[in-house]
């Protein structure tokens, strides 16, 4: 058994790992979405992948843009390129819906004035340039954010709010990271209900 995992004796749960000091721990998921333990987050990350739950979110402004966020340059995985508003991962035993309004708004430094829940999205999704592999069960959320942001520079290096056509500009110029457009598309029915059908 990989050093990685072992056996807990919880009955609901077949994979644990016991926490080490700075180590982050996702919680791992069979394919119908339901927990099956915890895994390290680089080791869930690494080929061939394990699949985790993890979390979506996009958040517009008054004017029905989105809000994408340019990752920091620091990031082992997926730096400098750009990607949807906030994106994480749920502490074990955290719900998806509490994980995406805490990280969006320690990311932002600005809370969701709304946040709704948009589906879920399975993928496995190689990335090239790391050579990690995102293997997720992919809770989305979309809302609206109406503070004025204060990102954290060590999570965001940018930020930008962007109409539709906008968007499809800056992804024809700009690298964006490998799960965006999947996440995207697969939120796109709560997007419209969001911002309209100009989405």
């Amino acid at each position: 058994m990989s050093p990685a995992v072992s056996r807990t004796d919880d009955p609901s749960s077949e994979l644990s790992v016991p926490s080490a000091p700075g180590e982050i721990l996702l919680e791992l998921v069979d394919d119908h979405g339901v927990t099956i333990g915890t895994g390290e987050k680089l080791w869930a990350h690494q080929q061939p992948g394990r699949l985790h739950r993890a979390f979506s979110v996009f958040l517009f402004d008054r004017q029905g843009r989105l809000l994408l966020q340019r990752r920091a340059l620091g990031k082992y995985h997926s730096p400098g390129v750009w990607s949807n508003t906030c994106c994480g991962h749920p502490y074990p035993g955290e719900q998806p819906f509490v994980a995406a309004a805490r990280r969006t708004t320690e990311e932002l430094g600005a809370a969701p004035a709304l946040l709704c829940e948009a589906g879920t999205v399975r993928y496995d999704l190689p990335d090239e340039a790391s050579g990690l592999i995102e293997r997720e069960w992919n809770h989305l959320f979309v809302g609206l954010v109406t503070a004025e942001l204060e990102p954290d520079p060590e999570e965001i290096e940018d930020t930008r709010f962007v109409t539709a056509a906008e968007l499809r500009a800056l992804r024809a110029e700009k690298p964006f990271s490998v799960w965006f457009e999947t996440v995207f598309e697969a939120a796109l029915p709560g997007i419209r209900e969001i911002a309209g059908n100009d989405w």
